[in-house]
């Protein structure tokens, strides 16, 4: 009987073992697949922590991709420099959570830039000051959009609305530190200014994509139903939809997600965990949400717009692909 037993106990091990190891083969065969002649970006958000948490080896990995797909500019979804933001264009956390950390050669491209939350507790407009000094940081104000043409031939572009959320919410106002910076705002005049921006476009733009810090749909259970999420939401998503715009970037939530409300409309993609990994779940409508240090890879034909969820280590978490 103790034979048997034991034969019985082995077998199972061994059947435990064939399944484990299948299982991580499976989830290890996701490779990156990047269509010819695409432009490729990274998008990355919340991040400037001085080296702390997991911010220097998600800096370490975006130069490994950088370098692999040759990623012709970066998206940055805001949160830049915590807990308070900058001071001045001087002010030293630019070197240490900035310079230092992001020295890569392969990282020395445009870094096209939004607000967040806690860079309203510092001095804004220090960020946009800094377009000046620096050759990769790229905010020529709180708010500005970008035209980028594609490389595959077609002669289309993309363009980019880059907004600020944060004088989108109205509790800022009444906040005493967040609302010295954003009571000088006028957040009907930016309204106004994002709806010609997605509106009005050239003939050749086939993508309009739009950049934010706060998302208007999370699967975090903090920040799901939070007031900042549903303040943008109810400020920007019917905007967006009426002008079918193709996505919106956002950061906020420290967690990698692909959403998209009804199935169809705006694609939704938050990509908040440069430096810091918190809780998230899906919701009835999530395509994808993991809680992973990384960041997204987005590589653009005029056909097609490939998305790559992408963790600290290298590894591919999720990949999708919206087709026009």
């Amino acid at each position: 009987m103790n034979r048997i037993y034991y034969a019985k106990r082995i077998l199972l091990a061994v059947i435990l073992a064939i399944i484990s190891l299948e299982s991580s083969l499976a989830q290890d065969s996701l490779k990156l697949d990047i269509q010819k002649g695409a432009i490729n970006f990274i998008v990355f958000g919340d991040w400037g922590r001085f080296g702390d948490d997991h911010q220097i080896p998600v800096a370490q990995q975006m130069a490994r991709t950088a370098r692999e797909v040759e990623v012709t500019f970066f998206v940055n979804l805001g949160d830049n420099f915590y807990p308070k933001g900058v001071a001045s264009p001087t002010d030293p956390h630019w070197h240490y959570s900035l310079e230092e950390i992001y020295k890569d050669f392969a990282l020395q491209r445009e870094w096209y830039s939004v607000l967040g939350n806690h860079d309203y507790l510092g001095n804004p407009d220090a960020q946009v000051a800094y377009t000046k000094i620096s050759r990769r940081w790229q905010m020529p104000a709180r708010y500005y959009n970008k035209s980028i043409g594609l490389r595959d031939g077609s002669g289309k572009r993309m363009k980019f609305t880059f907004i600020d959320t944060n004088p989108l919410i109205p509790e800022f106002y009444q906040n005493q530190e967040y609302g010295p910076n954003v009571k000088s705002q006028d957040s009907t005049a930016q309204k106004a200014w994002i709806k010609e921006s997605i509106s009005v476009l050239e003939p050749n733009v086939q993508w309009n994509l739009v950049v934010g810090h706060h998302p208007m749909f999370t699967g975090s259970l903090s920040r799901r139903e939070g007031y900042d999420t549903k303040r943008i939401r109810n400020s920007l998503n019917q905007l967006l939809n009426t002008h079918m715009v193709d996505a919106y970037l956002a950061g906020h939530d420290h967690s990698l997600q692909h959403l998209q409300p009804g199935g169809k409309g705006v694609h939704h993609f938050v990509s908040g965990s440069a430096s810091e990994a918190t809780q998230v779940d899906k919701l009835d409508y999530s395509k994808f949400a993991a809680r992973a240090y990384g960041f997204l890879l987005f590589s653009v034909t005029a056909k097609e717009l490939v998305v790559h969820a992408i963790d600290y280590q290298g590894k591919i978490l999720y990949r999708t692909s919206i087709t026009k």
